[in-house]
């Protein structure tokens, strides 16, 4: 019977820790004689961060323009509170900036500009939460049509 009340008190915590860190805490820094302090150690628990979904972001080419760049792949992270990070790469530039939609809103709207100069604007609707689609329209005229999915 002790055995099987061991069994369940493990299963317990370590159901209770799977959503957390254990950090060792007071060993640093090491003594004068290079040994570390073990005497007043102790452990923290701390919740894991929450997982922050990823949305996918194409842009599939609408006009000429884009069709000589081609289709784009990019992401938008860390969507939180309706502000997240937009990222891609086109034509041999780096692009990065932020989406940015108000909580509760299906519209919203992402800029970003590039390593070389460029710049790019979506507009975009979001139709779940976990999918939209838009139009972008980069500097050189270029536009495509945009799907986001997660």
């Amino acid at each position: 019977m002790v055995k099987a009340k061991t069994i369940l008190a493990l299963v317990a915590v370590s159901s209770l820790l799977s959503a957390c860190y254990v950090v060792p805490i007071d060993q640093y820094p090491p003594r004068a004689n290079g040994n570390y302090s073990h005497n007043n150690g102790g452990v923290a628990i701390v919740p894991a961060a929450a997982v922050r979904p990823v949305y996918t972001a194409r842009l599939y080419p609408a006009n000429d323009a884009a069709s000589r760049i081609g289709r784009i792949s990019g992401t938008i992270s860390n969507p939180e509170r309706g502000h997240g990070e937009f990222s891609f790469a086109a034509d041999g530039e780096a692009f990065s900036g932020e989406a940015t939609r108000d909580p509760g809103a299906a519209k919203g709207v992402a800029n970003a500009s590039g390593n070389r100069g460029g710049y790019v604007r979506c507009d975009y609707a979001m139709t779940r939460a976990e999918m939209g689609s838009g139009t972008c329209v980069f500097s050189s005229g270029a536009r495509f049509d945009m799907h986001i999915t997660q």
